[in-house]
C-alpha cells in the first residue's frame, strides 16, 4: 500500500503538469493574442488606419468569440515571425504556410487550405513563363519578399534567374505592373487574389502550383489542449459553412 501511494505521489504532480494549457490563460486574461503580418492580402493586411483586415484576421475574430475573449492582433514580419510568436503570442494567424522548420518549435492547427507557390506575371508574359525552367533564365528578373516561404522557395529553385529581394510586400505587385520586375512566385492563393487587383497582372497554372502546401494557424509546441480547441472550432466552422463564407468573401467562390 505505501508503495502504491509513492507511485501515486508522484504521477499526480505530473498529471497536473500536463493539463496545463495556455487555453486556460486566454480565458483567464481575456485575451487572444495573434501574431500576424499585416503584409499579406487577402489573409491578413494592416490598412491606414491600423485596423487589421483579411480573411484570417476574420478567423481570429471568430476563434476569439469561440473562446469568450477578444482578439488582439501583434504585428510582426514573416523574418522576425517565429521569435515574435515564441514571445509574445498564442497564435499566429494569416496565410502561414506549414513548414518542417516551424513544426521545430511550433505546433500547427489541422490545415485550412490546400496551397502552393505559383508564378504571376503582367498577362503579356505569361508563355513567356509558362514553367520553373522558362523562369530560371539569365534575363528574368524575379522579385521576392523577404523571409518566408515565397523567398526560401526561389532561392532553392532558382539558379540562373536575376533575384531582387523587395522588403515591402504590399507594393511588391505594383513593381511588376510598373516593369520594374517580371515575375513573383508565392502562393497560389495570392497570384489569384492579386489579378483581381491588378487587371495588369495574371496568374500561371494556379491550379497546377510548383509545389504542394499547406496553411494552418501556428500554436505553442506541445499544448495538445489548446490545439484540441482550435481544430475542433476550425471543424465546426467549416461543417457550419462559416469558414466558406469568410473564403468567398476573400478569394471569391471556386
Amino acid at each position: 500500500m505505501k508503495r502504491l501511494f509513492i507511485i501515486f505521489a508522484l504521477v499526480l504532480p505530473c498529471a497536473a503538469h500536463a493539463d496545463a494549457s495556455r487555453l486556460d490563460d486566454i480565458i483567464k486574461t481575456g485575451y487572444l493574442r495573434v501574431c500576424t503580418t499585416g503584409d499579406y492580402k487577402p489573409f491578413t493586411y494592416l490598412r491606414p488606419d491600423g485596423q487589421f483586415e483579411g480573411m484570417d484576421i476574420d478567423m481570429a475574430h471568430s476563434l476569439a468569440t469561440a473562446l469568450g475573449v477578444q482578439a488582439r492582433f501583434v504585428k510582426t514580419t514573416w523574418p522576425t515571425l517565429m521569435n515574435d510568436f515564441l514571445e509574445k503570442c498564442d497564435i499566429a494567424m494569416g496565410g502561414v504556410s506549414v513548414t518542417l522548420e516551424r513544426q521545430k518549435k511550433a505546433f500547427f492547427s489541422q490545415s485550412h487550405l490546400i496551397d502552393g507557390k505559383a508564378p504571376i506575371a503582367r498577362c503579356a508574359d505569361v508563355r513567356r513563363f509558362a514553367s520553373l525552367a522558362d523562369i530560371d533564365q539569365p534575363g528574368t528578373r524575379v522579385i521576392v519578399n523577404p523571409g518566408g516561404t515565397n523567398e526560401r522557395f526561389a532561392k532553392a529553385n532558382l539558379k540562373r534567374a536575376q533575384l531582387t529581394v523587395h522588403s515591402d510586400n504590399v507594393t511588391i505587385f505594383d513593381k511588376i505592373v510598373r516593369g520594374d520586375a517580371d515575375v513573383m512566385i508565392t502562393d497560389a492563393s495570392e497570384t489569384r487574389w492579386q489579378a483581381r487587383q491588378h487587371p495588369e497582372l495574371c496568374p500561371i497554372h494556379p491550379d497546377k502550383p510548383l509545389q504542394y502546401a499547406e496553411k494552418a494557424y501556428m500554436l505553442p509546441r506541445g499544448d495538445v489542449t489548446l490545439k484540441a480547441f482550435v481544430d475542433t472550432w476550425l471543424q465546426l466552422a467549416r461543417g457550419s459553412g462559416e469558414y466558406r463564407h469568410v473564403y468567398e468573401t476573400w478569394l471569391g467562390k471556386e
